[in-house]
């Protein structure tokens, strides 16, 4: 019985089942990792984007309230006869920063980079599966 149960766990089969299952075990690991770090992520980006627009959300109210209140003071100073042209120059000179703003927040938004640390780790691990050099 001894002999039967030794050649039945031994043998090439044997060694071949045991590196598969190492195989699958780092795999599953690794992809476990990534999903973990995936999770993690995400949980920062949310936390930080809902604080950034809360932040962004009360500064453009008051700043806009600011620059209401100084427009109207200025305004109310300069002498009538050239109100009309100076709320002209003011009224384009805000809307070309508005304009300059708009460009600037689309530039900064095509550089964001979404998840990079899981993108590094995805590469290595394809590196690593594929045979190459990891480092």
């Amino acid at each position: 019985m001894t002999q039967s149960s030794h050649t039945k766990d031994s043998g090439p089969g044997k060694g071949l089942l045991g590196i598969l299952r190492r195989v699958a075990a780092i795999v599953i690991g690794m992809a476990e990792t990534r999903i973990q770090l995936v999770a993690v992520e995400l949980e920062e980006g949310a936390a930080t984007l809902v604080q950034l627009l809360l932040m962004i959300g009360l500064t453009l109210l008051f700043a806009g309230f600011g620059l209401m209140c100084f427009l109207a003071l200025i305004f109310w100073a300069i002498d009538p006869a050239y109100r009309i042209m100076a709320m002209a120059i003011t009224a384009g000179t805000l809307l070309l920063l508005a304009v300059f703003g708009a460009i600037w927040t689309v530039r900064k938004a095509k550089k964001l980079t979404f998840l990079n640390a899981t993108r590094e780790q995805l590469n290595i691990d394809r590196k690593m599966l594929e045979g190459g050099p990891h480092e």
